[in-house]
């Protein structure tokens, strides 16, 4: 695993826990972490369970013992690391966003294309996807249970920057994270909506704002921690982003991503409205979906909760008895053992590099009508 940030932790949980609740085909040797300060790294290897540290991920990847790179890394050096652990022929998986560009993106689909060729495998890590409701909500759809999908609604809410005292991190440097909101937060629910309803985005109209222009500099310990230094520096990426997404058979789409939603800690939300019904989905009760049925009666019409957590539901057979709830970092375990199975079974795991380039297609697009008054820009995914 290169990079020992929060994905990092996450991350490890997951290696850590997939092949102790599921029976996977390979076994998972947790073999090294890599990041810049030795120290640091070393000390997220021994408390995440990784047997030994590096700061060199050149020289890992280089390794004959290592079969799979995770890349954690903040979003400028995704490219570099994935297609150079590509073309050496190990398997792949990178954090969301897939790049900072739509160039880098494409340069990493087609080193992916290339590496699939001999049998290397290569994911996405949009993690939300396997939370059981989300996948079930996916399942649903496909079904036919709520008809021909006619709308959707989807935002993540979080605070964090509200206070204009937070230091300068490196996710709002355009230079490092390429966009703000938009593609941190915002790329999960361009995903999330592209994944359930299996509709692409193809054309948007939105607006970018940063509220809070200027920030207190880091010291010496930058990233999301540290001491502020003396001195402010510019916000290079957006703080907001709302933007209307037309998908393909005509559906509209709503979307807002934003850092400065005042008491609002990690609020995604998504609502998909069809002509026989609807189902909703809130990452704040991440074990139930609201599912309406307006096929039933007049008098039994409404909202009615699912729980998701009986062993007939996605991923979950392999925990708790039924109204046991699972959390947050359970999707990085389903997600560790969906790549296992499909690199040991010789199957492309999803999502691909190719639906990450997708992603960063509307993402730029989202930019681009931004830039040009909320003209509508069709995406090209």
């Amino acid at each position: 695993m290169i990079g020992y940030g929060f994905m990092g932790a996450a991350h490890s949980v997951g290696w850590r826990q997939a092949p102790r609740a599921y029976d996977l085909p390979g076994g998972v040797e947790m073999a090294v972490v890599v990041g810049r300060h030795a120290d640091a790294v070393a000390e997220a290897a021994a408390k995440w369970g990784w047997l030994e540290s590096a700061t060199d991920w050149r020289a890992v990847i280089a390794r004959d013992d290592i079969d799979i790179v995770d890349i954690v890394t903040p979003g400028d050096s995704h490219a570099e690391i994935a297609i150079a652990a590509l073309e050496a022929g190990k398997h792949v998986i990178c954090e969301k966003p897939l790049a900072n560009t739509v160039a880098e993106a494409e340069a990493m689909t087609d080193a992916a294309s290339r590496a699939a060729a001999n049998g290397v495998r290569s994911m996405v890590g949009f993690t939300y996807r396997r939370v059981p409701a989300v996948t079930f909500l996916r399942d649903l759809i496909a079904q036919g249970v709520i008809g021909r999908v006619q709308q959707v609604r989807a935002a993540y809410r979080q605070d964090w920057l509200v206070d204009p005292d937070m230091p300068l991190a490196w996710r709002l440097q355009k230079e490092h994270a390429g966009s703000g909101a938009l593609g941190d937060i915002g790329a999960h629910i361009i995903d999330m909506t592209q994944f359930v309803t299996g509709l692409h985005v193809e054309s948007v109209s939105g607006t970018l704002d940063t509220i809070v222009k200027q920030r207190p500099l880091l010291g010496s310990g930058s990233g999301l921690s540290g001491t502020a230094a003396e001195g402010f520096g510019e916000v290079t990426v957006d703080d907001v982003a709302i933007f209307t997404g037309r998908l393909a058979g005509g559906a509209l789409a709503s979307f807002e991503a934003t850092r400065f939603a005042t008491g609002r800690k990690n609020g995604l939300t998504l609502e998909v409205s069809g002509d026989k019904g609807a189902l909703a989905f809130d990452l704040e009760d991440l074990n139930a979906l609201q599912f309406y049925d307006r096929t039933a009666p007049g008098d039994r019409q409404g909202f009615t909760k699912i729980l998701v957590t009986e062993p007939s539901h996605p991923y979950v057979a392999a925990w708790w008895p039924a109204g046991h709830m699972l959390g947050y970092e359970h999707g990085f375990v389903h997600q560790a053992k969906d790549f296992v199975e499909a690199v040991t079974g010789g199957t492309d795991p999803h999502p691909t590099f190719a639906e990450g380039l997708s992603v960063q297609r509307v993402l730029a697009a989202v930019e681009r009508s931004s830039a040009e008054g909320s003209a509508w820009i069709p995406t090209g995914a």
